[in-house]
């Protein structure tokens, strides 16, 4: 193997390395997905509401999970359906599409268990302020 293609295929053995490639993957799905970027939005949006709203400690711990649950998912997503079109070289295959709609609704089930956290925590609040 040579030299060169055998640096690239070696496994990562610097943190910083690591670090740099990890970050590269979160802007790329920034960058590729207008999904990740409306649930990044949503989710800042949330924890301005819980930050505005006073959330106790507690609270917070579930929107953070809820928050952050989505975001790891919509990546996930998004590998996968990278995965399926680099094996179908982008053409439809009735498998590729039922693990593309498989990991979507992934997605679509960790955004509604955000929805009830945040109706859980937020609306007894926002009630309250207009009692």
């Amino acid at each position: 193997m040579p030299m060169d293609l055998k640096d690239k295929t070696e496994k990562n053995k610097h943190f910083i390395t690591s670090l740099e490639f990890a970050i590269q993957g979160i802007k790329t799905v920034f960058q590729e997905e207008r999904n990740m970027r409306a649930h990044v939005v949503f989710g800042l949006m949330a924890i301005l509401v819980a930050f505005l709203l006073g959330v106790s400690v507690l609270e917070w711990l579930w929107i953070f999970l809820a928050v952050f649950l989505v975001w790891i998912v919509e990546i996930i997503n998004t590998v996968f359906e990278n995965v399926v079109d680099m094996v179908t070289d982008c053409h439809f295959h009735p498998i590729g599409k039922k693990i593309k709609d498989m990991a979507a609704g992934a997605v679509l089930v960790t955004s509604i268990f955000a929805v009830i956290v945040g109706v859980i925590i937020f609306l007894p609040k926002i009630i309250e302020l207009f009692l």
